[in-house]
Order: structure tokens, then sequence, then C-alpha cells
């Protein structure tokens, strides 16, 4: 394909060289051009990409897509210059390979939590009826059957691109992913004809990156604005921005609660340690997962099966047979009387969601230890918040490390600490080493008692000085178990 046909619908301030040379692929990392490619040059937050256009040029570039022309040009190479090069990505990739996105059904879910369990379970219940599906999440991307690793919870919009090409060239008649706010406001998702676009909630999180509040509702919505008329935007209305998301969506209005009427509602008879009773549309279902918060996951799960062409029946048999996501409320019981329970919580209302599920669990009987960090590097506004409320509801807390990235561990846990008043603090130990940590709860640990390890959930790795070491937290508490 040529570069005049992959930039015809990109409107170019300027153009110096010749366009009509061809493109073999698209690049936003300087280091992956090859000969006959064209470079795009982003301004990210951490790098410039027009810093790197020589070096583009060099590895063979014949061409490059730019804000700002340089002073001087090199023969043979095609200058685009455009207003902003961050949506460019995407539709020429996607134009490169075909437009896959036309060809399949692509549903996005967004909000702060349970996108992963949300976007996982789609996947697994349209694959049970029978359907080649690819899903695109923090933990894993499927191309139907075929693992792919993740790294981002949305990959970059060449990556994206690339992935979806290849659900396509499988046979995949439905995609599920995850987008986050930084995909929407990065402008990775240019180029995807959504189909469909369900919304979570949105609590505080990410604001080492939007900087407030209103610019992280802001990205949210930006994937809402965008919809096609004939894509259903699917809100959870218990949540005060769900209401916000559908304004000047031109998409298909649908929602769910549990708290108020919608047109997917939910209500939940029983709640287990292992499965909740729940009513949806009129059925009776047992979930083999547990707590409101997942009953809302589910809602939306069954909600956007029907919209996509499912039977009642079909979908809430779908429903009762889905299994929970890995490091999503996972339990792991000890011979010695207590469970442990690892999740993914790693903002102040996942905590609260968690915990409290735990507490209804409890009925009043034994003690509940939680062991959580925060991660660093990132929004440090929540690291007391998120203390303060692991206290409220913990009989004993142990703040440990999470990821601390290029920060020192004791820092953040002393930040932690500045949410807590002197009575928490009496029931909380500090514990730099995660493992020696997670070891000191379970030790503590009584017959019918239950810890909570949060934030990390699924993940493998601890990220320590921008490398990542191998360390999971379902791991270090079967070690532990088995030799109790």
């Amino acid at each position: 394909m040529t570069l005049r046909e992959l930039i015809q619908d990109l409107s170019p301030l300027h153009m110096e060289g010749n366009s009509d040379c061809n493109v073999n692929a698209v690049c936003i990392d300087s280091r992956q051009v090859k000969k006959g490619d064209v470079f795009i040059a982003l301004r990210g937050t951490q790098a410039d990409g027009h810093l790197y256009v020589d070096k583009a040029i060099a590895a063979g570039a014949s061409a490059v897509v730019v804000e700002s022309m340089p002073d001087k040009f090199v023969a043979g190479v095609c200058y685009v210059q455009l207003t902003n090069t961050s949506s460019a990505a995407g539709l020429m990739s996607s134009r490169l390979q075909g437009n896959p996105s036309t060809k399949m059904r692509i549903v996005g879910v967004t909000g702060t939590n349970g996108k992963t369990t949300i976007a996982t379970l789609l996947y697994r219940c349209f694959k049970q009826r029978g359907y080649k599906v690819g899903l695109l999440s923090t933990v894993c991307n499927y191309i139907d059957e075929e693992i792919i690793p993740s790294t981002h919870t949305t990959p970059n919009a060449v990556a994206l691109q690339a992935l979806l090409a290849r659900m396509k060239t499988v046979g995949c008649s439905h995609v599920f992913m995850e987008v986050s706010s930084h995909a929407v406001d990065q402008q990775r998702i240019a180029g995807i004809d959504f189909d469909g676009a369900i919304f979570t909630n949105l609590t505080r999180d990410h604001l080492d990156y939007h900087e407030t509040m209103q610019k992280y509702i802001e990205a949210k919505k930006g994937f809402f604005d965008n919809l096609k008329p004939e894509a259903f935007a699917l809100v959870n209305v218990d949540d005060k921005r769900g209401a916000v998301m559908l304004q000047n969506c031109a998409a298909r209005h649908y929602c769910y609660a549990l708290k108020q009427d919608a047109d997917y509602r939910a209500k939940v008879i029983a709640l287990y340690p292992d499965a909740t009773d729940v009513v949806i549309d009129g059925q009776e279902i047992t979930l083999r997962l547990v707590g409101d918060f997942n009953v809302y996951n589910a809602l939306a799960v069954y909600a956007a099966s029907r919209l996509l062409g499912m039977s009642r029946e079909e979908a809430a048999t779908s429903l009762s047979a889905l299994e929970p996501v890995s490091g999503r409320f996972q339990t792991i019981s000890s011979h010695r009387g207590y469970t442990a329970v690892v999740d993914y919580a790693h903002t102040p209302d996942a905590l609260v969601n968690v915990l409290s599920t735990l507490r209804t669990l409890m009925q009043g009987k034994g003690q509940l230890i939680c062991v959580v960090g925060a991660g660093g590097d990132r929004d440090r506004g929540k690291r007391p918040v998120m203390a303060r409320e692991a206290a409220s509801l913990s009989d004993r807390l142990i703040l440990t490390s999470d990821n601390p990235r290029s920060e020192k561990p004791e820092d953040i846990i002393e930040e932690m600490k500045q949410g807590l008043d002197s009575d928490s603090l009496a029931r909380t130990l500090s514990i730099l080493d995660r493992a020696e940590a997670i070891r000191t709860a379970c030790m503590l640990a009584q017959p019918s008692d239950f810890v909570l390890v949060a934030g990390k959930g699924h993940e493998t790795y601890q990220e320590i000085d921008g490398k990542r070491n191998h360390f999971d937290d379902r791991e270090v508490l079967r070690e532990f178990m088995d030799n109790q």
C-alpha cells in the first residue's frame, strides 16, 4: 500500500516528498524500523519521537509522520506533517492491516475496577457457545486459543492493530478488550470500529497521569463520545458517573444496576465463600463468583451477551458455568483452617469491596488480616487512603512492598501510614519483604480467619529499580501452607 493511500483521511498540514512510495509497516519505535517502513513520531510521556526521526531514516524509513517539520529534509524520504500524530498510528496501522476491526464485533470495557473480569468472562462465555473469540486484557491476550503475553492493559496502537489482524485471520467473530484511560487519552484505540462499550465504575486512580479526577473522567468519557450510532453503550447506573458517560453519546443507551431500576438488574439472594446466588432478568443463577462487586461484573457480562444476540437462557447458562478470573478473589485454603484470598485490588474502592465481602462472609467469626502495599511511581495521593480503608475493615494490617519501581518501599509505606490514626497504627505491622509479610500473616492466622493479600493478584513479578523479579503471591502462600 502506498503512503498516499494510508494518509488519505488524515488531512496533512504539509507534505514534502513523494507520497506514492510503498509502505511495508507502520512503526512508532525507531529501533524497529526497517527499509520501506513509515515512522510516526509520537510525543510520549517519557520520550518525544521527534528526537528519533534521524535514526528512523538511517534505519531505512521511506516516510516519517511528524507534528513539526525538520529544518532539513533527506532526499528520497517523504515527510508528512499532522496537527497531532497520536491518532495516526492506529488509523494508519488499521488501514495497512485491512481494517480488521470492521470484520469482527469489538466490545471495549472501561472503568476503574472490573475491566479484566468482565472482558475475560465475556471471552469465556462466547467460547462456551462455540465462537472463535479474541481477548485483550491485563492478565493475558488470546487469539482464540493461542496465548499472547500481555504487557499493558491496552497495547500500543500498532501492536493492537496487529493483534486484531491476527484475530481476523484465524476467524474470530468477537473480540473483548479492556480500554484503559491511558489508551483513550493517547488515542491508542484510534482506528478500532467498536460495536459496544461497557462502563463499570469510576473511583480514584491514575492521578499521577491524569492529575485531576475531572481529566480522568473525561478520558473515560472520550471512549463513549466516539461510538457509532449502531453500537451499544452499556453503563452501571449505580455509579454516578454512569449517566455522565452517556451524555452526548451517539450509541444506543443501556444500563445495569443492583440498587435501582435499569434495563438489566440483578438481586443478590445469598452469599457463600465460593459462590453467590442471584436473580438476573427473572432467572435464578448460582454464580461461581463471590461478592456484590462480582455480581456487577456478572450482570455486565449477561447484559452484553444479550445485546450481542444471546438468548436469556443461553446467557444465564453460560454465566453459571464461568470460573473466577486468575488473581481476582482467588481463594487458597490452609489445612490449619484459615483461608487466604489473593486479589488485584490496588485502589481504595477495590480494597473496600473485597474487604467488605470478606466481612460479610465471616459473619462475625474469626479475624481478618490484610497484607497490602502501594505501587511506586504511581498516584501517591491514594496511599494514605488505601491504608486507612484497609485498617478500618481489618483486624490486623500488614503494610508491605508492592511494585516499588524506582521508589524506596520504606518511603511508600511511610506515606501509607500517614492515613492511620493511633488505634490503627497499634494494629499495624510494617514488613518490607513482601514474602515475609505474607508468611507473617499466615503465622498469625487461626482457624476461621481470613488473610487477604491485595494489590498484585495475577502478577508473577515484582518490579524493583526497573527490573522485574519473579514473584507470585499465590506461590508464596501455597509454599508456606504446605510446610506449615
